[in-house]
């Protein structure tokens, strides 16, 4: 197991082990002790998997009350995952970065708290399972319009499939967003 920050340092690409033979191959999704040894959380409160269908663009969605690590897999199909930060006052506000997660790269993508997260299926379907370091509650669901043009998001789409509530999410400016202390920024998530 390896792990690699990518363009914003809090962002990390957690390379699994793929062990393959003539039946086929397992892959070893979450070992509390690599992680921990990778400084990664070991415990999450809740499991989730989204199933959609080509051009689907899910997000960009977050937490403030009760705000998520997520572990993320793309476990059957292919995805372009898209991390930004809205963490008011940090030194990479505004920034994203995305990564295209596929069923034939075994990687996860960590994001910590503090950052909006979307997705949209690039197969023909997909499977994206993660995990989350605090549980869901309805009543603290947040989002950032998809084609915010003050984020300069590049999709692979120009017209994907939304969820009523995705399409009229507000912009970056106009969102409830959460505040970076630098003292947050080394707390543990679990």
């Amino acid at each position: 197991m390896k792990i690699r920050s990518l363009e914003i340092p809090e962002l990390k690409i957690v390379e699994l082990p793929l062990f393959h033979d003539a039946r086929g191959h397992v892959v070893e999704m979450l070992s509390a002790k690599h992680f921990a040894a990778l400084g990664l959380p070991v415990e999450y409160r809740q499991d989730n998997r989204s199933v959609s269908k080509r051009g689907v663009v899910r997000g960009l969605h977050y937490q403030l009350k009760h705000p998520q690590g997520k572990l993320i897999a793309c476990t059957r199909g292919s995805v372009w995952d898209v991390a930004v930060d809205i963490r008011v006052g940090s030194p990479t506000f505004r920034r994203w970065v995305a990564v295209e997660l596929s069923e034939d790269k075994p990687e996860l993508l960590w994001i910590p708290e503090g950052f909006a997260h979307g997705f949209c299926v690039l197969s023909e379907s997909a499977y994206v399972e993660y995990k989350c370091t605090a549980s869901y509650g309805a009543d603290d669901q947040h989002g950032i319009l998809w084609s915010d043009q003050s984020l300069g998001v590049t999709w692979p789409v120009s017209s994907p499939t939304l969820s009523d509530r995705d399409a009229n999410l507000p912009s970056l400016d106009r969102a409830e967003l959460p505040q970076f202390s630098r003292s947050a920024e080394h707390r543990s998530v679990v």
